[in-house]
């Protein structure tokens, strides 16, 4: 049966060996521009992490994070598939979809300027299912996040929490001011 969830592709994480020489090839050889970079804590450990985009729609196009054994393959590089709902309405409706199916999502955050759903798909590759919000804060920055009540409760909720992180702009500002770093403005 058809479900009426769309996705589109957003951004993808990879795991690096070393991360600035990665960054150095994409912002030196390709062209993109660092949207935001700093660590996020994940357990006991700071994982430094990379955001890169050569469009100012998109926060980041490519996220670099250490965790690339050095024997790895290409296959085990990937962090998470990043797919963008086009509206809170349907991303609270795949949750739903998602624990019907018995495939419970694994957290609901929230990283300031979006929403994000992370999931499992049968083979274990990691999905992030997102909306976006319209502003920004400095990155990265995931919050543990409830997408329980309406949705004017969820977004009163995200705007309060998001306007207390440091960074907070309006998205048009943020997304100017990437188009001026990436030389389109």
């Amino acid at each position: 049966m058809a479900v009426e969830h769309k996705f589109t592709f957003s951004h993808i994480g990879l795991y690096v060996e070393d991360l600035a020489k990665m960054k150095d090839f994409y912002t030196r050889v390709l062209g993109l521009a660092v949207t935001d970079e700093g660590e996020l804590a994940v357990g006991d450990k700071n994982i430094p992490i990379v955001f890169l985009s050569g469009d100012p729609n998109e926060h980041h196009q490519i996220a670099l994070a250490p965790g690339r054994p050095a024997n790895a393959s290409s296959a085990s590089i990937i962090n998470q598939i990043s797919l963008r709902a086009d509206s809170l309405g349907k991303l609270k409706a795949v949750v739903a979809h998602l624990r019907d199916e018995g495939l419970p999502h694994t957290d609901t955050v929230t990283h300031g300027n979006a929403l994000s759903v992370y999931t499992r798909d049968p083979e274990g590759n990691r999905l992030e299912l997102f909306i976006d919000l319209p502003w920004h804060v400095t990155q990265p920055r995931r919050d543990a996040f409830e997408l329980s009540g309406s949705d004017e409760e969820i977004m009163a909720r995200a705007e309060k929490h998001a306007r207390a992180q440091p960074g907070f702009v309006p998205r048009e500002v943020w997304r100017a001011e990437m188009a001026r770093r990436m030389g389109l403005a």
